[in-house]
């Protein structure tokens, strides 16, 4: 005797649908934690309303790149050469690149400036 064939239950497809949703929240929520947002009481501070002189002691870059200490271009060998291993101050331009304030502050590091710190001023806002 032959069996009739039971009758076979249609699939429901929102299983899947489910298992989708689930893994694009997963993904988003993981995403959203990779970078935080800056704190949004964070001041950053501004260099380009430096009123008066620089500090006598420190180099100045200007946004073109070059490089002054009291008013005479200068290089980094030649600061280092002449005012030996002190720490360095330098007093960016607010429109410098970055890449060239990189470049400056790890030649001194490297030619034996113990430290290089940036002057800056914050915005009064």
């Amino acid at each position: 005797m032959i069996r009739p064939a039971l009758p076979r239950k249609a699939r429901d497809s929102t299983i899947a649908m489910i298992n989708v949703v689930f893994l694009m929240l997963i993904f988003f929520l993981i995403a959203g934690t990779i970078a935080p947002p800056i704190n949004p009481d964070l001041e950053l501070v501004d260099t380009s309303g430096l009123e008066g002189r620089e500090p006598p002691d420190a180099l100045v870059l200007l946004k073109d790149g070059t490089l002054t200490f009291r008013g005479e271009t200068t290089d980094p060998e030649t600061y280092i050469a002449t005012h030996g291993t002190e720490p360095v101050r330098i007093v960016p331009d607010r429109h410098v690149a970055g890449t060239r304030l990189i470049e400056v502050t790890g030649k001194l590091r490297r030619l034996g400036a113990p430290s290089v710190v940036l002057v800056t001023e914050r915005a009064l806002e």
